[in-house]
């Protein structure tokens, strides 16, 4: 049984999630804390499976416990649950930054969280973070710089990749750890990228506009939340819409973005499933798929379905660089990989088989 730790302000909200998770027989609430210096105290003395922080506290909030804990050297499985996360999408990011692993909007009120859905997402993220790996210890969040330094590795292979031809495009799928993950792929990205990128990275509605201004800021490609029918140029990357499948259709003769609302797929929305899926009936020559770290098996049928009719490449994460090896060991079962990489490597992987302007 995962031993559990929450740490939020309110005792209602405390005793509300308690009673969501001791329900769940993989899971046992051990330790509660009202705020973050009560909750650092217990980090330093136990081991947790999984912390359920609060961003919103007296003496010691969310955000500050986050680098503290980075200061203390704990490696602890964090996920936040606030009501700040809502319309506090950069506050989210930062979060993410610190080393949190994933995130779930807790309603305002605390009756709201028995809701079913609620319950559901919430019980699904918290499993998802008991199974990661725990963060490595960073003093500091990707900065431009470290973007400029990873660069010049991929200097002498965008050299050679100046002699590849055809209609390419790029699709990547990630979930649990991806926001970090992409901070080491997207900037070292250079801006003459001979293809666009499309990218699902499962996010609710909100998140998926402060995700792609803090990866645009790091990067030498444009980055964007996919707005309905934009159209795909090179060099720049679209990240889909939290709460509505991206699907890529061809208008004018060229492609576009369309967004469909829906029921889940694989439990998520956007689901990278029908991202693959819609690239079937694309103008492209042959498709690029990287499959990043996340939870479940999304991306797996897609590209499945995709390679029936298109030629496609497929780079998977590299377990070991995973914060958790769902998707990318999903795609590698089926027996669907063309290369397995380091998440170090892959924006390399990238460059090489897509080419440069």
């Amino acid at each position: 049984m995962k031993k559990i730790l929450i740490i939020d302000d309110s005792a209602l909200m405390r005793t509300v999630l308690s009673d969501i998770i001791n329900a769940d027989s993989r899971f046992q609430v051990v330790d509660k804390a009202k705020d973050g210096i009560e909750g650092l105290e217990l980090l330093k003395k136990n081991t947790y499976d999984a912390v359920v922080l609060d961003i919103n506290m007296p003496r010691m909030d969310g955000i500050t416990m986050l680098k503290e804990v980075q200061k203390a050297k704990i490696r602890a499985k964090i996920m936040m649950a606030s009501t700040d996360t809502k319309e506090g999408a950069k506050v989210t990011m930062d979060a993410l930054d610190l080393g949190a692993l994933d995130f779930v909007h807790k309603p305002d009120r605390a009756s709201e969280c028995r809701g079913e859905d609620f319950t559901k997402h919430f019980i699904n993220t918290l499993a998802a973070v008991a199974e990661s790996k725990a963060p490595t210890i960073s003093s500091k969040a990707f900065s431009f710089e470290d973007a400029k330094e990873s660069r010049k590795v991929v200097e002498l292979v965008t050299k050679s990749a100046s002699k590849i031809t055809g209609n390419r495009i790029v699709a990547i799928a990630s979930s649990t750890g991806g926001p970090r993950a992409l901070q080491s792929v997207i900037p070292k990205l250079p801006k003459n990228l001979k293809t666009p990128v499309v990218l699902v990275q499962h996010m609710p509605e909100g998140f998926t506009a402060s995700l792609a201004e803090r990866l645009d800021s790091l990067s030498e490609v444009k980055v964007k939340e996919a707005a309905e029918g934009d159209t795909l140029q090179p060099g720049w990357v679209y990240i889909s819409r939290g709460g509505k499948h991206m699907h890529i259709v061809k208008s004018g003769g060229k492609s576009t973005i369309h967004y469909v609302d829906g029921p889940t797929r694989e439990g998520v929305r956007p689901c990278a499933n029908f991202m693959y899926e819609s690239l079937m009936e694309s103008d492209y020559d042959e498709i690029c798929c990287v499959v990043l770290t996340g939870m479940g098996a999304d991306g797996t049928e897609g590209i499945k379905n995709l390679k029936s009719k298109k030629k496609v490449y497929v780079i998977g994460q590299e377990e070991s660089t995973c914060t958790v090896y769902g998707m990318p060991k999903a795609v590698a079962t089926a027996g669907l990989v063309d290369q397995v990489v380091k998440l170090d490597n892959v924006a390399q992987e990238i460059i090489m088989h897509v080419g440069v302007n």
